[in-house]
């Protein structure tokens, strides 16, 4: 990852969640700057347009509506310009199988949404932390 603040996509259908999440990134010791959609839809236009910036970490939500993060992940793996993009999903949904699959399909990582605004900025960190090369063996591929 470059030194420079790290440039975020977030992935979420719901505002409440990506405010929350938002706030989380701004209280931490990594200074980020953060883009928000609300569908899978709008992020793969953004991904897609090759006048725009490419994140260097996408948080993609598991359940949306339009387009699901199962299917955004699979649509960014499947375009060579942005199949190294680190792509770490975001859900409250947990089932081993289906993380399984998600790893399997190429997510970087998978995070569990938790339940305090605590422990969110140090998941958000830890997974932003663990994506970094240098740091990649560190974590387990689910963030709690």
């Amino acid at each position: 990852m470059e030194e420079q603040a790290p440039y975020i996509f977030l992935v979420d259908d719901d505002q409440d969640d990506r405010e929350l999440f938002t706030d989380a990134l701004n209280e931490l010791t990594i200074k980020s700057v953060v883009k928000t959609f609300n569908n899978g839809v709008d992020l793969m236009a953004d991904l897609l347009d090759r006048e725009k910036k490419l994140p260097d970490i996408i948080f993609l939500d598991l359940n949306m509506p339009l387009m699901n993060g199962e299917e955004c992940l699979a649509d960014i793996r499947r375009e060579p310009e942005l199949y190294a993009l680190p792509i770490v999903i975001y859900s409250t949904f947990f089932d081993k199988f289906k993380v399984t699959l998600l790893q399997e399909k190429g997510a970087d990582r998978y995070l569990q949404k938790p339940k305090s605004f605590n422990q969110l900025k140090s998941s958000i960190e830890r997974s932003i932390l663990s994506l970094d090369k240098a740091n990649s063996e560190l974590l387990d591929f689910v963030i709690k």
